[in-house]
């Protein structure tokens, strides 16, 4: 299977929902929240830096669930292009 890369929106759409993760992760001590996620803390550090911008979608279920942030409220940030909204 050829892996097409990944379009510029899909990466930056990547760095907000990782930036989102952290903020919403707040001083948690990442260790603990990847070891409730199920998931390894490197996953998660390369999450919250955009260098994976594409996670699976159970990781952000898991992410979701442990950090208590509305899956819905994650869609909207990785769907939400602020250049776009303040250019309205």
């Amino acid at each position: 299977m050829v892996r097409h890369p990944l379009a510029p929106e899909q990466i930056e759409a990547g760095r907000r929902l990782g930036a989102a993760l952290r903020a919403a992760r707040a001083g948690r001590n990442p260790a603990e929240v990847a070891l409730e996620a199920e998931i390894s803390p490197e996953t998660l550090r390369k999450i919250e830096t955009g260098r994976l911008p594409t996670p699976a979608f159970g990781t952000i279920v898991r992410l979701s669930e442990v950090l208590g942030v509305p899956l819905s409220e994650l869609a909207f940030v990785w769907r939400t292009d602020p250049a776009l909204s303040r250019a309205s």
